[in-house]
């Protein structure tokens, strides 16, 4: 390759080096490459006797790399590694870009290392750089070489065909039309081109690929589907498929471009020829056409009408719009034809053309610089004359428009101000008549500024010589004589409406001044009778008495009230005389109230009616109370009394049932005359019961004389009775327990004195964490799991305590144990002999049944199973009876 050629591939490869940023493959761009490349290298490698299968894959060793670049270039490359390991792979794959670059290609960010590593985007990179070096850089067509060369080539020969525009190698060749075309160029017998539908890009490309496959031994690189599925496909793939349709026509080619270079020469005079007579011509033509229409846009002869000015403003738009677009086209065709005739003429080394005189392209320019100077001042002139002519048709239509608003609003008003509507009216008529004259004087001053613009607008018309002044002034002055007359009868309404307000705001002010007065008077009549009428339900003396007070106080004011009732009667006359003295015609009653003098009157006289009635009624309570208060000291007395005693029985019981005087005997004896004392007693309660019924009949609810209620005294008296019941029941069951376990006296002392010992809260139980220390303090010195044993055995019922029956039973089981495990150790000592263990058939075998049973259900626990499997050594063995706190 010489300088040129490496250069020129430099130049193309440029843009690949961005390989590396640009190539972050579209899904549908890189599946559209795997398949084209993967294809492109099997057409050469089968020449080989060998395929690809996997792009990224078959390549990672170097071996089939190698091989492809020897098929496509022809030359040997140096010996292949024949290892399977890493070093070999990376150094086949080193000897292939090597050869590479060899070639003139510069290769960027393409290591070894990544294909080796199965690295898909630089894979694809390194086989795109192989087929741009070798498939399409020699490619060269009319002085342009590679992509440049192979684009120019495919629309050559895509030239002649219908519906086929080859721009680029990706959204040009979706409709499959293009393929075609390349073949049936060349091979007009093997496609019929005349079916094929734009609008069937599958069929087309299908049968251009199937084609090409079968008869042109083009493999098939691409799916049809992947090319219409995506919106632009993958230029790299199109160009590798398109460029072996180029080489398997090249032999083709270079026969028929001999061929056209002669018919270009030819061509190539006659167009120039063709192209000086069409220049000529056309600015012969253009010429004649602006030397006739700058006199037309030089001439400024004013009309007087704006229908007239307007015509020639169509005119000038006409020409704007019509007939100036052509000769721009014109003018344009001429400097491209003259740049194109010239630009061809030196690329033939033929002479420059030179046009006639006067017909220069600056001779064209100058004139038509001259055409748009005419333009524009005829353009600015017709501007000027409509802006004046429609001044003058707004300012009249504009007088026209304000007159006619003011006259329609002045219709009316005339009458409206001359009305005696207030003469009738109320005083809120009165105010509101006036915010409304308020609003149209408002209303009136800010009209004022149209009167004076419509003055004015038929001043500046006047100065304007206006065709129809004198209308305008007829008009404009009967205007203003109206608003003259406005004025005056808005004055005169005003006077008299204010007249008429300061009367009524005196009535007013009277008829307000009443109702202020008799709300709250008749509010307070009507509280008065709801407080004089209402019931009252009291439960002491001091309420009712409460009740007497607060109406003494109410009838100490009832002097005052009458006399506020008589002023505002006063009032209410005082409005009576003043509409008889001016003949104020009232057009209805007082507005701030609907309370007449003969609704105070009448509630007035029901007031001093019902305020006997209210004095009989609280002295009737006054007695019932007293009767209620002598209840409430009788029970309370008694209720003093019984309660107190009940708690100190309780907790006389409490102390017998923890005391160790005496045996259990005598504390049963001891017990059972409480009881019989308790039962004695039981009249007073009934008594008290009865005091209890009384005060229910009489509908008391509360007592001050006592914190005791009698639902307080019966449950005080059940705990009394349960308590001492099941205190002598305990005892008896102690008294059994003792019997039946054989524990003397001294012992059960002992368990009481340890058990009040640790019932710290004295409550007669011991919760877990005090029956824990108990045990502890006994001598046991057990683990979680043991004491979870014991509390399961003493509180079965899971209640967190330990009442002392249990702690007794419990205690009493625990020492029979004690024997019964010494026994049986004594036993496995001489069953064991010198080997240390023994066996659950050894223990039924050799030991009582009682005590074989016995050791089999404690070793339980250390076994998993109820019948313990294998053997237990001593150390398990005494674990089991014993517990870990024996070890």
């Amino acid at each position: 390759m010489d300088h040129y050629d490496s250069q020129q591939t430099n130049d193309y490869m440029q843009p690949e080096e961005d390989w590396d940023r640009d190539m972050l493959l579209d899904p549908a761009w890189e599946k559209q490459q795997r398949k084209t490349f993967t294809a492109w290298c099997n057409s050469h490698l089968r020449k080989a006797g060998t395929q690809i299968d996997n792009i990224e894959e078959d390549f990672r060793d170097g071996l089939k790399l190698m091989l492809l670049l020897e098929v496509i270039s022809g030359e040997r490359l140096a010996k292949p590694e024949r290892g399977k390991m890493r070093v070999h792979k990376i150094s086949n794959v080193n000897k292939a870009l090597d050869f590479i670059a060899s070639k003139g290609v510069k290769l960027v960010s393409i290591g070894a290392e990544e294909i080796v590593d199965g690295n898909a985007k630089m894979t694809l990179g390194m086989i795109w750089t192989i087929i741009l070096r070798f498939a399409i850089q020699d490619i060269s067509v009319e002085e342009t070489s590679a992509k440049e060369g192979l684009l120019l080539w495919c629309q050559r020969k895509t030239a002649p065909y219908k519906n086929v525009n080859i721009q680029n190698f990706h959204i040009s060749w979706k409709d499959g039309l293009g393929f075609c075309a390349l073949i049936h160029r060349h091979r007009p017998e093997l496609i019929d081109y005349g079916k094929l539908r734009k609008d069937d890009p599958l069929t087309n490309l299908n049968t251009a690929f199937d084609v090409a496959e079968k008869y042109l031994d083009i493999p098939k690189m691409l799916d049809a589907e992947d090319i219409v599925g995506t919106a632009r496909p993958d230029e790299k793939a199109i160009m590798t498929y398109v460029s072996s349709f180029y080489h398997a026509f090249s032999g083709a080619q270079k026969a028929e471009t001999a061929a056209n270079r002669i018919c270009k020469v030819l061509a190539v005079n006659q167009e120039n020829e063709q192209l000086m007579e069409d220049y000529e011509k056309l600015a012969s033509d253009l010429l004649e056409w602006i030397r006739r229409t700058i006199p037309w846009l030089e001439n400024r002869a004013p009309e007087n009408t704006m229908q007239a000015m307007q015509q020639k403003l169509e005119d000038f738009r006409d020409y704007r719009r019509l007939h100036k677009p052509p000769k721009v086209q014109e003018k344009c065709q001429l400097e491209i034809n003259f740049n194109t005739l010239q630009t061809k003429l030196r690329l033939s080394n033929r002479p420059a053309f030179m046009p006639s005189e006067g017909k220069m392209v600056s001779d064209i320019n100058n004139a038509w610089g001259g055409l748009e100077q005419a333009e524009k001042g005829y353009e600015e002139w017709l501007l000027n004359e409509i802006r004046r002519l429609e001044r003058l048709d707004h300012l009249a239509e504009k007088f026209r428009q304000k007159a006619s608003i003011h006259e329609s609003w002045t219709d009316g008003k005339e009458a409206m101000l001359q009305q005696k509507d207030y003469e009738t009216a109320t005083l809120s008529e009165i105010k509101a008549l006036l915010k409304k004259h308020e609003a149209f004087e408002s209303d009136l001053a800010a009209h004022q500024d149209r009167v004076e613009q419509i003055a004015a607008i038929a001043q500046e018309l006047n100065e304007l010589d206006y065709y129809d002044s004198p209308s305008v002034n007829a008009r404009c002055q009967k205007i203003c004589d109206q608003w003259d007359n406005l004025g005056a009868l808005t004055q005169k309404r005003r006077e008299a409406l204010e007249r008429t307000e300061k009367l009524l705001e005196t009535i007013d002010q009277l008829y307000l001044e009443y109702a202020k007065r008799a709300a709250p008077f008749n509010n307070w009549m009507e509280g008065a009778m709801e407080d004089l009428q209402d019931t009252f339900i009291v439960h002491t003396i001091e309420e009712i008495q409460g009740l007497t007070t607060a109406h003494e106080q109410f009838k100490a004011t009832l002097p005052d009230a009458d006399k506020e009732r008589q002023a505002i009667l006063g009032i209410h006359n005082e409005v009576s005389k003043i509409v008889q003295t001016y003949h104020v015609n009232m057009a209805g009653t007082n507005p701030y109230t609907t309370i007449t003098p003969q609704e105070i009157n009448g509630k007035w006289d029901h007031v001093r009616q019902l305020v006997p009635r209210r004095d009989q009624a609280l002295m009737e309570e006054h007695t019932r109370q007293q009767q209620n208060e002598r209840l409430r000291k009788q029970f309370g007395a008694q209720a003093n009394v019984i309660g107190p005693w009940i708690q100190t029985k309780m907790e006389e019981i409490g102390r017998i049932s923890i005391e160790m005087h005496g045996t259990l005997e005598d504390q049963l004896n001891h017990l059972r005359q409480y009881e019989k004392s308790i039962i004695n007693y039981k009249p007073k309660i009934d008594q008290l019961e009865g005091d209890h019924q009384q005060i229910q009949e009489a509908l008391i609810f509360d007592n001050k004389h006592t914190n005791y209620t009698m639902e307080h005294i019966r449950v005080g008296w059940e705990q009394l009775l349960t308590t001492i019941a099941r205190t002598i029941n305990e005892v008896e069951n102690q008294i059994l327990t003792r019997d039946a376990k054989g524990i003397s006296q001294e012992q059960m002392n002992e368990f009481r004195a340890s058990f009040n010992h640790f019932d710290r809260k004295k409550t007669g139980m011991m919760d877990s964490e005090d029956f824990r220390a108990c045990l502890i303090s006994m001598g046991y010195n057990m683990g979680e799991a043991e004491f979870a044993r014991i509390m399961s055995i003493v509180d079965p019922n899971r209640l967190g305590v330990v009442t002392f029956q249990a702690f007794i039973d419990f205690m009493s089981r625990e020492t029979a144990d004690t024997d019964t495990a010494d026994q049986v150790m004594a036993s496995f000592k001489i069953l064991a002999g010198d080997k240390n263990y023994i066996t659950v058939d050894e223990l039924r075998r050799e030991l009582p049944p009682d005590q074989a049973e016995y050791c089999i259900a404690r070793m339980a626990p250390y076994s998993g199973s109820d019948a313990v499997p294998g053997a237990l050594d001593y150390m398990s063995f005494s674990t089991a009876l014993y517990g870990e706190s024996d070890l």
